[in-house]
């Protein structure tokens, strides 16, 4: 990873990007009839439109030549060759082998050295994509020999968020067992979610690359004696699985070698899912589909080692974050899916994005200069246009948008849903660009029937500044392949934007301290705390009692 970019290096962008803002949005699209054509790009089952954004040729220009000062090529190679590039961890950072297709590393790949390691992850990946296939078709069985119905994922982070969202985007294609997940300690998560399932007929997975996260294993010590208070400790045994660096720790969870999975540490939390971490999405929609999920990350993979930089879309949108973040200082990113099956994608990026890219030191040690990750946040479309797009078309703070939308849904009955759905995801992103001036917005409510008097009046409220940036990725159906295309697009580009800042996207220390203060506070409430604490553990603890004059 190269060292902080200074002033001097970050100039050039300052220029381009006053320079871009001499017109407007949609005064760069009148004077530029190709603008559309020019910052468009397509790769795989993707097109991602960005002529929308604050940008014109001599800044994307100038954020290219920025991404070669700060060694982004390189980095991306490094990143792709197993080189340590989670330099406070010293180790790799290989989610990408997890999606390589077995013997793709053959003697004349750059990256055939990585072959032997590949040939474990194929193998890791045969058993866990054997077993699924198995309990899908009721070889593998419950305690009674009955097939499993259900399967509760336990886990939390990326060993949730992952297969959670992978789960409810492949709907269509879940055929399997329904999957469940449970990620908080709060008990009303655990509580709920088993009041509606069998013990007999439910498979619990648990999900911890430590096998030691509070949440996970307290939440999996509460399921293993739900399963044994209906079933018995032994047959309570055939309704557990674990997944997991720490082996020796499942065993000591009496869950045997067969039935615990495993990937390696240089597999973050966020990028699991490709693993054994994606289990439960294996075991919902089978071999075939999963293949195929891997197929379009891998897809992915090999369009970002190839691409050039100017067609290179990891790259392309990398750029993009730093261009808005660090530049325009735009503080947060709205991520629209106009697709309901991905709702649970703006999560999912929270972690990916914010744990990845929220730091303020540099790998070297140093502050960073500029800000670095944005605040992710968001929801399905056209939900949000009821909500929150008030603030994004007449809010003080200008949000880059970000929209996703399919060309059909899976309903070919219910086309003409798709159809309104596609409209407003269109709709919303035009408007953004142009807004609507006072004078137009007059003569809009005189067309309504207002008089000119009330018109004059309610002009103002009606009034839509426009110039919002936005991005949209289109594909033509939601499909496997095309959520691995997507979900490894979102991991190159954080890679990129992390290169650009100087910062490493592989740790997470972040969350460390208020984890290590609550196990304090768990086990010895009486530990001198802060005033504030203090006095918040008096009041929970007296109202748990009854007191009335709880403080």
């Amino acid at each position: 990873m190269a060292a902080n970019a200074t002033n001097d290096t970050w100039r050039p962008l300052d220029e381009a990007a006053a320079n871009a803002r001499r017109l407007t949005l949609a005064e760069h699209f009148a004077t530029d009839p190709e603008r559309a054509a020019t910052f468009t790009f397509r790769t795989g089952s993707l097109l991602v439109d960005l002529s929308k954004c604050w940008l014109d040729r001599p800044a994307l220009d100038a954020l290219l030549a920025f991404a070669r000062s700060r060694g982004v090529g390189p980095a991306r190679d490094a990143l792709l060759r197993g080189d340590p590039v989670n330099v406070t961890e010293r180790r790799a950072a290989l989610h990408t082998l997890l999606r390589t297709p077995a013997g793709a590393l053959g003697p004349d790949h750059p990256f055939a050295h990585l072959a032997p390691l590949a040939g474990e992850v194929t193998a890791e990946r045969e058993r866990f994509l054997s077993f699924a296939e198995r309990v899908r078709d009721g070889s593998i069985a419950a305690a009674d020999g009955a097939r499993f119905t259900d399967v509760v994922n336990l886990g939390i982070g990326g060993s949730d968020l992952g297969p959670r969202m992978a789960t409810r985007a492949l709907a269509p294609y879940c055929d399997g067992p329904r999957c469940h997940f449970v990620a908080n300690v709060d008990g009303a998560a655990t509580a709920d979610t088993f009041a509606s399932l069998d013990p007999a007929r439910t498979l619990v997975v648990i999900s911890s690359k430590s096998f030691s996260t509070i949440e996970t294993m307290t939440n999996a010590a509460t399921a293993r004696a739900w399963l044994s208070g209906a079933l018995g400790e032994a047959a309570a045994a055939h309704h557990l699985l674990a997944v997991t660096t720490a082996t020796t720790r499942a065993a000591g969870f009496s869950i045997p070698g067969e039935r615990t999975f495993g990937f390696w540490d240089w597999t973050g939390g966020r990028y699991s899912v490709w693993s054994s971490i994606g289990l439960a999405l294996a075991i919902a929609i089978g071999r075939r589909e999963f293949e195929a999920f891997l197929a379009g990350g891998h897809a992915m993979d090999e369009h970002f080692r190839t691409a050039p930089d100017e067609t290179n879309i990891p790259m392309l949108l990398g750029l993009l974050d730093v261009w808005n973040r660090s530049v325009h200082r735009l503080p947060s990113l709205l991520v629209a899916p106009y697709d309901e099956r991905l709702e649970l994608l703006p999560a999912y990026l929270q972690q990916l994005v914010m744990e990845s890219n929220g730091k303020s030191v540099g790998c070297d040690g140093r502050p960073v200069g500029r800000p670095t990750a944005a605040v992710v946040w968001g929801s399905a479309g056209t939900n949000g246009q009821h909500a929150y797009f008030q603030l994004l078309h007449q809010g003080t703070e200008v949000v880059p948008a970000e929209f996703l939308i399919a060309a059909e849904g899976h309903e070919p009955h219910l086309a003409h849903h798709h159809a309104i759905l596609v409209a407003n995801c269109l709709a919303q992103s035009e408007a953004l660009l142009t807004g609507r001036g006072e004078g137009e917005s007059h003569r809009a409510l005189v067309a309504a029937g207002h008089t000119q008097e009330e018109a004059a009046r309610l002009a103002p409220h009606a009034t839509f500044p426009g110039d919002r940036p936005s991005a949209t990725i289109a594909y033509r159906r939601l499909t496997p392949h095309v959520l691995g295309e997507l979900l490894a697009l979102y991991e190159h580009r954080v890679f990129v934007a992390a290169t650009l800042w100087g910062i490493n996207p592989f740790d997470q220390y972040g969350v460390e301290l208020g984890k290590q203060i609550a196990l304090g506070i768990t086990g010895d409430a009486g530990m001198d705390r802060n005033a504030s604490t203090r006095s918040l553990l008096a009041f929970l603890s007296l109202s748990r009692e009854g007191h009335s004059n709880a403080p």
